[in-house]
């Protein structure tokens, strides 16, 4: 759960929505599902849904960077990822 304001999807502007509809697509199918839905976005998306713009560059950065179409593999991507979350001690 975020600590600051969001956006619901039932009351997100176009542009809001294209930003979450867009960074999504760049994402592995398994990231389809949110672990931790909020209205038909994660949590982690969901905090950033007051500047849209923000949103979508923030997690297609991330989508970009596990393309498939890279020269690491899926678990190398991965990996890479663990550490990271690891490093900045994310707990997701």
């Amino acid at each position: 759960m975020t600590w600051i304001k969001t956006i619901p999807m039932a009351e997100a502007s176009d542009a809001l929505r294209r930003a979450v509809e867009g960074q999504k697509a760049l994402y592995p199918i398994e990231y389809a599902t949110p672990v931790h839905p909020t209205d038909g976005a994660s949590a982690i998306v969901a905090s950033q849904s007051l500047i849209p713009g923000a949103l979508y560059h923030s997690f297609a950065a991330f989508g970009a960077m596990m393309s498939p179409n890279l020269p690491l593999s899926r678990r190398q991507h991965e990996m890479i990822a663990t550490v990271v979350s690891v490093t900045n001690r994310c707990h997701y």
